[in-house]
């Protein structure tokens, strides 16, 4: 007969086609239902063996919580969001990202759920629908505006989050940030150092709070050792290719810079391009400064003076600063600022 096995889920879990659940755990081991909860659940009354030995049977079996089970039971999802630009990204910045937030949240209840987002769209979009579903208990999103109004609506929700980048409007809240007007200055310094004088800027585009703080740096650059700003009409935004073309033509002109500082490691792949189109060479006609995230730029070009930005470090406190705003952390508790490492 068809079914003359147990049908009432008494059994454990029938591979590849039974989630593995509390009851198949405790058939498992031999302890109760409740047991077994509060063992995952590490409640002091519970012995270390018992917790150990429940522990050693969900590795195995793969469980995980039902999500769902416990939004009812607890009211939370046990979800972080990532809102997440990839627009263009080669540079290897969403994976280290996700990879920092990953290892701290690897030790906790948490989850990453990445939701990616074109910055040509409407940047509220994927922040109302979280709010509106109630999908995660917190977020963390990037490209952070001076008065950002994700930031607002988060903070008048109440939804615990944090921010890669700084809002500039009075608004104290969980961040961590790049110290961009560090890197700007030491950028022009190093260029200076190798006799070039006449120097432009990739940067970011001007409605982003860390455009402010790379103009801030790079100004001060020019004016403590001595160099010239040669104006540069695309910021790293514009598509790569239009960059390149851009580059292309600057270096063709009687204007063109000996020097040039990119905010963005992929945007620097455009204009190493774009230099080499005009017939010219980085290290011979022109020197490079450029943030990276992962050590490619240096396996293109060697001659190019590079900067590590450790986006995985970012993730990671990101990730610790979300969790403790959900613990209810006061939020100018929760703020970090990492510098630049050069590579030289």
């Amino acid at each position: 007969m068809k079914h003359d096995k147990p049908r009432d889920g008494s059994g454990p879990a029938k591979e590849g086609k039974e989630r593995p659940t509390l009851k198949t755990i405790a058939f498992m081991t031999g302890l109760g239902i409740t047991t077994v909860s509060r063992a995952l659940k590490d409640a002091p009354d519970i012995g270390a063996e018992t917790k150990e030995r429940v522990r050693m049977v969900a590795r195995q079996l793969g469980y995980q919580p039902n999500r769902a089970g416990v939004r009812l039971r607890t009211g939370k999802t046990n979800v972080i969001a990532l809102v997440l630009s990839i627009d263009e990204e080669i540079m290897g910045f969403s994976s280290q990202m996700v990879f920092g937030i990953s290892e701290v949240l690897s030790g906790t209840p948490y989850h990453i759920v990445v939701t990616p987002h074109s910055h040509s769209k409407d940047p509220m979009q994927p922040v109302r629908y979280i709010l509106d579903t109630g999908s995660a208990d917190g977020v963390i999103i990037s490209r952070i505006e001076p008065d950002d109004a994700r930031v607002r609506l988060l903070t008048e929700q109440n939804m615990p989050f944090a921010t890669h980048g700084r809002t500039d409007a009075g608004l104290v809240h969980p961040y961590h940030d790049f110290d961009n007007e560090a890197y700007a200055r030491q950028a022009v310094q190093r260029l200076v150092a190798r006799g070039r004088k006449r120097i432009a800027l990739l940067q970011p585009p001007s409605k982003l709070t860390y455009y402010t703080h790379t103009r801030a740096g790079f100004l001060a650059g020019l004016r403590e050792f001595g160099a010239e700003e040669v104006p540069l009409s695309v910021n790293i935004d514009t598509p790569l290719a239009e960059i390149r073309d851009a580059v292309e033509a600057l270096m063709r002109s009687p204007a063109a810079p000996d020097g040039i500082i990119c905010s963005s490691g992929s945007a620097a792949i455009s204009v190493n391009a774009g230099i080499e189109a005009a017939g010219k060479r980085v290290g011979r006609d022109i020197d490079m400064v450029s943030k990276q995230s992962a050590p490619i730029l240096n396996w293109i070009r060697p001659e190019i003076i590079t900067a590590s930005e450790d986006v995985r470090l970012a993730g990671r406190e990101l990730a610790k600063a979300v969790i403790a705003s959900i613990d209810g952390v006061a939020p100018d508790m929760l703020q970090s600022i990492s510098q630049p490492v050069w590579d030289d």
